[in-house]
């Protein structure tokens, strides 16, 4: 019988062990193949060495300690007891007929626990690497004098290791008293526990080790002090240093000595002897950190907070800066004065026309209505960019044109798999441009891509983009979905590299157990040429490949010099283990954008170059994998003029400096000049990039801006920008505006727009006849020595299908306020008080001057446009058309 058991056991357990490896073998293969690939396959050996080295370390060391006790255990015999709790008899049988499978069964739990901290241990690799490659960072810890670099790399094994070594203890101890417990060893009753000599020396043994855990626990606990946060600052204060670090240190004391008494009480039999010390260690515990520690906070820190705890306000203003990397921010003033006029207005064209006046998601609308083509397309984002087009620099939008899996009008696995393989090419245009329908004008449409510049596309087939497919099969027997025309479907063949190559039955063999069907093995489509296009979603693509990488949620597609499409994506380094550095959002307390990766869109080619040569963090990565990074010097030219200033990684610097730009102690302590990031109409303002010239420069530059304003309040106080363009890239200035006068926030000048009769009744009236009237993003513009605030005003038909149309453009400058059809018009309004424009502000915002012709046309398309809403009742609508034949009468006249 009990040979019968232990045989089902050790079955049982194989078929498991057989079955996970027979899983993990397939799955390590493909992603071999994979790896191989990309060109990766020495980041794959050093990921799975680490992986293993951990595993087998831990499981190791779990399993013999483990063994060790659970031997010890099955040694101790206790022959013809009676199994007793709380009083009453289980069951007078002999623990022999138990003891066998008890012993059996306790053996076998230890392979599989050994197998589920593998497991752990091969998910800390990276805590192993970074440790193994790590670092001295030059700056040290105010408290402990410790060079950063061990709070970076190698604190984070110790926390592991320390937890690692309790859930070994105590897993262990509970097997092993489960295991004495059933054979005999330990009796229950109301009265008391009854151990037999043999077990309580175990146990014993095993309560030294738990002393010496909770000594480890305290030593480490008083480094985690610099991690610590309260209402003031993130980090050990005064009370935490003369109170808490204090305790902690006696406390490791005490319990090592506990640790020497359990040994003396081991070999003499005296257990009392360790409950002394233990009172003591508890005692000290209580009072050090549960009733000194606060009351030393009451009654002298809370009184004297400002002297006492300034050192503290110091480290924590020095460690987040460099946390967040603020210290190079330069800050510069900005002397608002309101003096612009037409001349200036000519002079800063290239900013004018660079105003963006098409919102993402408007303008993801009526790119879907437009432009979609096919309801197997999708776009999903549009990216913000600039270009030179026609020699002429330019912010554009785009949007690529992704195959949508879902969408698919006839869905079956050839189709799925084989024929509708890639998306097609991108919608692109200028940022400020318009029709006179009010809708985006195009620079690249259509499929295939046509392109009205000097601009194109050579190679529009998007294989690897941001829609999840699990996989495609391409250079098969079926011919690929390529694009549609008026008459036919046009099909193509794949003729790339990407993919990994079908060239075995073997490999369709795996591949058809990966995916859980058999059309892979079975079907005659598939030639040994035929590639399999494996982890096609841009993100997930390159997660695979590196890991420990934290990546921008926002990649964005760019058109080479050759036409051809690629990805880039913002990459972040992060840690959470800086001292004294305030997190953001409780993620992390340390960040660099110091990787770009670019992904071409048809091959799937895949490249991570460093940005910032100096993080830390990247240094160490890239000494844990040789190879794996590139130096920017090596990215293609026609690809690093549209690297952009992340928006993510600018955003999180922007929060943080609304606070960390106070450095006096005093001032931080008192908030005199904290900062927020407005907002208006219930939502925070967002950063947007535009095309200007920046104080003191001589040309228009690319940058992401974002302002500031008062906690609070609603007046502007700052801008922070970052710079976009070679050879200043990832430059940040904060103007600062003079605290004296007041300059509007977005705020005032939305309720300003709100007041204003004509504009409030104009988007009353809209709302009120079956349209849904859409405030664009409000953008403040410094032009000069001045600013301008500008918002679009869209209209679309209140059902989920309506065409949003840019139909009223807002212009705000000191106390005037006006809204035209375009931002021509309002800044002829604003600056040109009815004189004569310009043939250099001729085509401010791409609106060009249209020929009497063109104008003649455009008259009677408004006029018919007004008896068909006079017709339909729509009166609101009626008056707009005829106010707006008025002005191109008006226009004609001239």
């Amino acid at each position: 019988m009990n040979k019968n058991i232990g045989f089902l056991l050790f079955v049982f357990i194989a078929v498991l062990v057989l079955l996970s490896a027979s899983s993990s073998a397939f799955n390590l293969y493909i992603d071999w193949l994979f790896f191989e690939e990309t060109g990766f396959s020495t980041v794959f050996s050093t990921t799975l060495s680490a992986k293993v080295k951990t595993a087998l370390a831990f499981s190791a060391v779990f399993l013999i300690y483990y063994l060790v006790n659970i031997f010890a255990a099955n040694r101790t015999d206790f022959p013809l007891r009676n199994l007793h709790i709380f009083g009453d008899t289980l069951n007078p049988v002999q623990t022999l007929t138990v003891d066998k499978p008890v012993k059996l069964i306790s053996i076998a739990a230890g392979f599989i626990i050994a197998v589920l901290v593998a497991l752990f241990g091969a998910s800390k690799w990276e805590e192993l690497l970074l440790f193994i490659n790590r670092i001295d960072v030059g700056m040290r810890d105010p408290v402990f004098s410790r060079d950063i670099g061990f709070y970076l790399f190698t604190l984070p094994v110790i926390n592991t290791l320390k937890s690692f070594v309790t859930l070994t203890v105590v897993i262990t101890a509970a097997a092993t008293m489960l295991n004495y417990f059933l054979r005999g060893g330990v009796s229950i009753s109301e009265r008391s526990v009854s151990l037999h000599p043999g077990v309580r020396k175990h146990v014993g043994v095993m309560g030294v080790l738990v002393f010496g855990i909770l000594a480890l626990n305290f030593y480490i606990d008083a480094y985690r002090l610099l991690f610590t946060g309260n209402a003031l600052i993130f980090g050990a204060g005064y009370s935490d240093i003369y109170a808490k670090l204090f305790t902690l240190r006696l406390l490791v004391v005490l319990t090592a000595a506990t640790c020497v008494f359990f040994v003396f009480a081991l070999i003499k039999g005296k257990y009392r002897w360790v409950v002394v010390p233990a009172f003591i260690t508890a005692i000290v515990y209580a009072g050090g950190m549960i009733i000194y520690a606060p009351l030393l906070q009451k009654f002298k820190v809370a009184p004297n907070e400002i002297d006492l705890e300034r050192p503290y306000i110091e480290s924590n203003i020095k460690f987040t800066r460099f946390g967040y990397d603020l210290n190079r921010i330069e800050v510069k003033p900005f002397d608002v004065a309101y003096k612009l006029d037409a001349e200036d207005i000519s002079k800063n064209d290239a900013t004018i026309k660079n105003i963006r006046l098409w919102d993402n998601s408007p303008l993801l609308r009526t790119y879907s209505q437009l432009q979609q083509i096919r309801t197997y397309y999708k776009f999903i984002d549009v990216d913000n960019d600039r270009y030179f087009i026609n020699g002429e620099y330019k912010q554009v939008m785009l949007s690529p044109r992704e195959l949508s899996y879902s969408d698919l009008p006839s869905k079956s696995w050839i189709n799925e798999r084989l024929v509708f393989t890639h998306g097609n090419g991108l919608a692109l245009g200028p940022v400020s441009s318009i029709t006179t329908e009010g809708l985006p004008e195009f620079i690249i449409k259509d499929i295939p891509p046509v392109s009205t510049a000097d601009i194109k596309v050579s190679r529009p087939e998007i294989y690897y983009g941001e829609i999840p497919n699990d996989y495609v099969i391409v250079k098969t027997k079926v011919q690929e979905f390529s694009y549609p025309t008026a008459n036919e479907n046009i099909y193509t063949k794949y003729n790339g590299n990407g993919g990994v190559e079908l060239s075995s039955y073997f490999r369709r063999s795996v591949f058809a157990t990966k995916f859980n069907t058999t059309k892979i093995l079975l079907s005659s489509d598939i030639t040994p040429q035929s590639r399999i296009l494996l982890y096609r979603n841009i993100n997930e693509r390159i997660a695979k490949i590196a890991p420990f990488l934290l990546y921008d949620s926002d990649p964005y597609m760019v058109v080479s010099g050759e036409g051809r499409l690629f990805w880039i994506i913002d990459c972040y380094t992060i840690s959470r283990n800086l001292p004294y550095s305030s997190p953001y959002s409780n993620n992390f307390n340390y960040i660099r954008n110091s990787v770009k990766t670019v992904i071409d869109a048809y091959n799937g080619d895949i490249k991570f170059y460093i940005s910032d040569p100096e993080d830390i963090m990247v240094k160490v990565y890239s000494r844990a994998f040789p190879g794996l990074f590139s130096p920017l010097s090596e990215m293609p030219p026609d690809l690093k003029r549209h690297l952009r200033y992340p928006q993510g990684m600018f955003e999180v610097q922007a929060r943080m400096f609304a606070s960390y730009h106070m450095t006096d102690p005093k001032v931080f302590y008192n908030k005199e000049d904290l900062w927020e990031v407005p907002s208006y109409s219930d939502k925070p303002m967002e950063p947007y990039n535009t095309i200007m010239k920046l104080p003191g420069e001589s040309k228009e530059e690319y940058i992401l801006l974002i302002p500031y304003t008062p906690s609070k309040r609603d007046n502007l106080a700052a801008w922070m920008a970052a710079r976009c363009d070679m050879p200043d890239y990832g430059k940040l200035i904060v103007y600062v505006f003079p605290r004296d006068r007041l300059i509007f926030g977005p705020a005032q000048i939305n309720a300003r727009i709100d007041q204003d009769a004509y504009i409030s009744q104009q988007i009353t009236l809209w709302g009120q006849v079956g349209s849904q009237v859409i405030r664009g993003s409000l953008l403040i513009v410094p032009i000069e020595d001045s600013l301008l605030y500008v918002q679009p005003l869209y209209l679309a038909a209140s059902d989920k299908v309506g065409l949003p149309e840019l139909r009223r453009v807002v212009v705000a400058y000191e106390n005037d306020v006006v809204m035209e059809e375009n931002l021509e018009l309002a800044l002829q309004r604003l600056f040109y008080k009815g004189r004569e424009v310009p043939v250099s502000a001729e085509k401010i915002a791409g609106q060009v001057q249209r020929s009497p012709d063109t104008l003649a046309k455009d008259a009677m398309r408004v006029y018919e446009k007004a008896l068909q809403m006079q017709r339909q009742g729509d009166w609101a609508g009626y008056g707009e058309q005829i106010r707006e034949l008025g002005q191109i009468l008006n226009k004609m006249s001239k």
